[in-house]
């Protein structure tokens, strides 16, 4: 084998070593929330957004406040409220006085990972400032175009019970994220522990920075060359034809209740997720397994049902596990 390959080989070992540092820099806080944080590194590693819904109380935002610490990023928390303004987030100009001229205060969006805390809770103005940010990592303030400082990656979260005085996202910008987590209770033994620690009011676990920005970037490089072969490339494609056409594809159950089905970019993000799951796996290659996996976080929030799937109790859930059951590999 030659030199630059064993280099490659062992930065690919060692740099799949940090990750699972992550997980344990991670674990010194938060209990239990190995998946989420699975999906947050996913979206991290290939330049995905990740929103979170769950009830209050799973530690979302402290997940992602904990995964900061162990990331030499600028990180930006941004707590979303009804008063809040577009310019209070991507920043504006400002008159200054003894130069007299205007003068750019850039807001807090112009860091590298941003936690947008309960996004639903600010109206569609301010939502829709997160718009050309998420999708062309640039800001323009003015008359000024500024491109935002790379890795950029917006985690969000919000509460699915509260519904007064919350504005849902509209479908273009849930689109724009990579996958949507829905968050589950601990599991007994989990909260057991939560119970423990968090009742310790000594408790003060201190995190480790493992990766820099650099790491980050060469992860993303190796998790590029993993192989996706032909045929998985196009069972992706079924998978996504299927919930557009689900007639075509012995779904006739679901075809009355379907109004949309998903984007292009759900293509795109089954293509990454599957590809940084078999990295964490340490493979080089992606299985069937790992696209489907995915899958529900990648399709729950594109696939949009009429009003008759509510009526009738038809959940997108249940139409991705048809899906995946009915659609072959050829």
């Amino acid at each position: 084998m030659p030199a630059e390959d064993i280099v490659y080989l062992d930065r690919v070992k060692a740099n799949q070593q940090k990750i699972k540092q992550v997980f344990s820099e991670v674990g010194k806080v938060v209990v239990g929330q190995q998946y989420m944080v699975n999906r947050l590194l996913i979206g991290l590693f290939t330049g995905g957004h990740i929103l979170l819904e769950g009830v209050p109380g799973l530690a979302k935002t402290l997940t992602i406040n904990s995964l900061s610490k162990a990331l030499r990023l600028d990180f930006q928390r941004i707590q979303f409220t009804p008063d809040l303004l577009p310019s209070d987030l991507i920043g504006t100009m400002i008159y200054n006085q003894n130069a007299s001229m205007f003068e750019v205060k850039k807001g807090p969006i112009f860091a590298n990972l941003i936690l947008a805390d309960e996004v639903n809770r600010s109206p569609a103005k301010v939502q829709s400032a997160l718009l050309e940010a998420m999708q062309e990592k640039q800001v323009t303030i003015g008359e000024t175009t500024y491109k935002l400082d790379l890795p950029f990656l917006v985690l969000a979260t919000q509460n699915p019970v509260e519904h007064e005085g919350t504005y849902p996202l509209p479908e273009a910008q849930v689109d724009r994220f990579m996958m949507k987590v829905y968050i589950d209770y601990p599991k007994k033994s989990d909260e057991l522990e939560i119970m423990r620690r968090m009742a310790n009011m000594s408790f003060n676990d201190t995190i480790n920075t493992i990766l820099s920005k650099e790491d980050i970037f060469h992860i993303r490089n190796e998790i590029n060359q993993v192989q996706l072969s032909e045929t998985l490339e196009r069972y992706i494609i079924e998978l996504v034809f299927a919930t557009r056409r689900p007639a075509e594809y012995d779904l006739n159950e679901f075809a009355p209740y379907i109004q949309f089905g998903v984007s292009p970019r759900a293509s795109i993000a089954l293509n990454r997720a599957a590809r940084a799951l078999a990295y964490f796996d340490e493979r080089d290659y992606v299985l069937p397994e790992d696209i489907k996996e995915v899958a529900h976080d990648v399709m729950n929030h594109r696939i949009i049902l009429n009003y008759e799937a509510e009526a009738d109790g038809i959940k997108t859930k249940d139409f991705i596990e048809a899906i995946l059951r009915k659609v072959p590999i050829s």
